[in-house]
C-alpha cells in the first residue's frame, strides 16, 4: 500500500486563535496527508485583535530540528512556508529548500494586506520574501503582497482583468513557476483567485463576498490549496477547491455567533475538503 504523501508546513504556532500551524495541521492532515511541522515562532494567542500576547522566536530551534531530520533520511513531498519572522528565518527556509531538494515549494509571503505591511516588518522585507520566491512550484501572495514585491501600485476595491494579469504576470516573473493570486475581486460583490501558470493559461473563481473581517482565511485557503496540490490537483482545481472551503468556513462561524478574532469555524469543513480529494 502506498505511503501518505507528507507536507512540512512552516509557519507560527499561535496558542489561541485559528491561524497558521494551528489552521495547517488539522486540515492539511484531514486531507489524508501526513503533516509535519516546523513551528517558526510560538504566541499566546494571534496578533489580530489580542494585546498582551506572548511570543518566542524559534530560529535557532529550526536549525536543529531540520539537522534532525536530515538525520533520518526523511522525505518530504511538499513544502509549504507561511508566516516568517525576519530576514534570517527567509534564509533559513531558502536553506531547507535547497535540503529537500525533491520536494514541491509552496510559498505563501505572509506580511501584508489591505495595502499595508503588517507592522511587524520593515520596509525592506517584501524583497526578502520575493527572494524565497524565486524557484517556488507555487506562490500565493494577496493583492497587496503582490504589489509589494513587484512594486505595482496597490489598488484597493474591485480590479480589472487587465491588472490582475499585469500582477500575475510580475509574479512570475520573480522566479516562481506558477502563480495563484487571493483577494481578487473582479466586479463589485464577488471575490475569489486567479491563477496563471507556467504554460501561459489564466484561471479566475469568485464566490459571492461576504462582509466582514475574518482572522485565518488566508491560512485555510492555503491549506486547503497545499492538500489538493499535494495529491495532484492542478493549480486552477486547488485554487478553485480551496476558495470553497474559505467561503464553507466563513459560513459556519458567521452562523455561529462569536468573536470573530478567534478565527473561522473550519473545523466543520474538514469532511468535506477530504470528500472532495478521495
Amino acid at each position: 500500500m502506498e505511503n501518505l504523501k507528507r507536507v512540512v508546513a512552516i509557519n507560527d504556532i499561535s496558542c489561541v486563535g485559528r491561524c497558521s500551524l494551528t489552521v495547517a495541521l488539522p486540515l492539511i492532515s484531514a486531507a489524508g496527508i501526513e503533516c509535519s511541522i516546523l513551528p517558526t515562532a510560538i504566541l499566546s494567542t494571534h496578533t489580530g485583535g489580542f494585546t498582551g500576547f506572548t511570543f518566542k522566536n524559534l530560529s535557532d530551534e529550526m536549525d536543529r530540528i531540520v539537522n534532525h531530520w536530515q538525520s533520518l533520511n526523511l522525505h518530504v513531498d511538499t513544502l509549504y512556508s507561511g508566516y516568517l519572522g525576519s530576514a534570517d528565518q527567509v534564509d533559513k527556509v531558502l536553506n531547507i529548500f535547497n535540503t529537500f531538494k525533491d520536494a514541491a515549494r509552496i510559498v505563501d509571503p505572509v506580511m501584508a494586506d489591505n495595502g499595508k505591511l503588517y507592522s511587524a516588518f520593515d520596509s525592506d522585507f517584501p524583497g526578502h520574501m520575493a527572494r524565497l520566491c524565486k524557484g517556488a512550484d507555487v506562490i500565493l501572495p494577496n493583492i497587496t503582497e503582490a504589489c509589494l514585491m513587484t512594486g505595482i501600485e496597490y489598488i484597493d476595491g474591485s480590479h480589472s482583468k487587465e491588472y490582475i494579469e499585469k500582477l500575475l504576470n510580475a509574479c512570475l516573473k520573480l522566479g516562481a513557476k506558477n502563480v495563484c493570486l487571493t483577494g481578487v475581486s473582479l466586479e463589485d460583490g464577488k471575490l475569489g483567485a486567479a491563477t496563471l501558470s507556467k504554460d501561459g493559461k489564466f484561471s479566475y473563481y469568485a464566490l459571492d463576498k461576504i462582509d466582514g473581517y475574518f482572522h485565518g482565511t488566508g491560512d485555510v485557503f492555503g491549506s486547503a490549496f497545499v492538500s489538493a496540490y499535494t495529491l495532484g490537483k492542478s493549480i486552477e482545481e486547488a485554487s478553485k477547491l480551496a476558495c470553497d472551503i474559505t467561503v464553507k468556513a466563513i459560513k459556519e462561524t458567521i452562523n455561529r455567533p462569536q468573536e470573530y478574532k478567534y478565527g473561522v469555524n473550519f473545523e466543520l469543513t474538514l469532511a468535506d475538503l477530504y470528500k472532495a480529494l478521495h
